[in-house]
């Protein structure tokens, strides 16, 4: 009571404030919970019954029929066992770097291992696995490859351009400033389309990129751009004093940046840096562009069959929470991270 007294009901405009919403949450939440879930139809050996009930109940059917499609694309039916396996691989590294009693070196080893496991499960023609071609894949799988690359390569790439774009060589900072604005200046779905129509004439005779490959170089040099401009406001934030006092300790230019200046950078750059993380995240849906079938690519798909039409609300909502869970992780986690580590910087230095 004294919490709600205190934050609900502190005053007059809180108090009609807080009726207001409770009254709108009756309203509107009710019916939609009632429709979600009450009257919901979960199973169904056809549409009739999905249609005999629209209006009143939703079709959650369609998530059931067409569910293996949404998380693993055109894979091959009966070996989709290897991309859900590379979708828990994933998690578990999510998992994993997000402890802080993790973060030690067979971390590192731990992430090469899954990365090695996971191309081996995808494309196969190894170890007794059948060849897959990287034009079956997708659904969620090739959603989180592709942020999970994109993220892993773009970062120290963004680093290494934050400190070139503040570096004392004119030619240096000249070319990292040319790269950053010119990639930050045009949209990612040009940069697809550059990648995927324009590189391969640039390429010798009987050479050629898959598309896959493409899309995922287009996504780490557009996101590196942005995470270096991110990186950069967090170089400016550190004092100069830190810097004046690493030299004043005789440290070169590179045990300073790694030792002093990078930590607290980073840590003042959490919040810009994993909003970057979420945009990018969500960026991944563009690969429609060049045919590449994402997690909402095949929802598109699936409700534009002839009998799964008039269904897509409820696709979008499916789409929509699986979108939400991973970026609402990422933030709590960045918010957790960023007061932990701001506890560790109170207590006389940064960890």
């Amino acid at each position: 009571m004294r919490w709600l007294r205190a934050n609900l009901f502190s005053n007059w405009p809180n108090t009609i404030a807080t009726l207001v919403i409770v009254w709108l949450a009756w309203k509107l939440l009710v019916p939609f919970f009632d429709w979600a879930l009450v009257e919901a139809i979960w199973v169904a050996s056809d549409t009739q019954t999905c249609r005999a009930a629209k209006g009143t109940g939703a079709c959650w059917a369609l998530i059931h029929e067409k569910h293996r499609f949404m998380l693993f694309g055109t894979y091959p039916f009966e070996l989709q066992w290897r991309p859900l396996l590379v979708i828990l691989i994933l998690l578990a590294l999510y998992v994993t770097s997000a402890l802080r009693s993790c973060w030690r070196p067979w971390l590192a080893v731990a992430w090469m291992v899954g990365l090695a496991a996971i191309g081996i499960l995808m494309w196969g023609g190894v170890l007794g696995l059948r060849y897959v071609e990287n034009e079956r894949w997708g659904g969620l799988a090739l959603t989180l490859l592709l942020a999970t690359f994109g993220i892993a390569l773009a970062f120290p790439l963004a680093i290494l351009l934050a400190l070139g774009r503040r570096s004392e060589l004119p030619v240096l900072r000249a070319l990292c400033v040319l790269y950053i604005e010119l990639i930050r200046g045009v949209p990612l779905i040009s940069l697809l389309f550059m990648a995927s129509v324009m590189l391969p004439l640039f390429l010798p005779e009987g050479m050629s990129i898959d598309k896959l490959l493409r899309a995922q170089i287009a996504m780490t040099l557009f996101a590196a751009a942005y995470l270096a401009e991110v990186v950069r406001g967090g170089l400016q934030a550190v004092p100069r004093g830190q810097l004046e006092a690493a030299q004043a300790l005789g440290l070169p230019y590179w045990r300073t940046t790694w030792l002093v200046v990078l930590p607290q950078a980073l840590r003042i750059s959490i919040p810009p840096l994993v909003n970057t993380f979420i945009g990018f995240f969500k960026d991944t849906s563009l690969v429609l562009i060049i045919g590449l079938f994402d997690l909402l690519t095949t929802v598109k798909v699936s409700i534009g069959e002839p009998q799964w039409v008039g269904f897509g609300v409820e696709a979008y909502i499916f789409v929509s929470v699986v979108y939400f869970v991973f970026c609402y992780a990422m933030s709590r986690y960045s918010q957790n991270l960023e007061l932990e580590l701001a506890r560790g910087a109170a207590r006389g230095g940064v960890r």
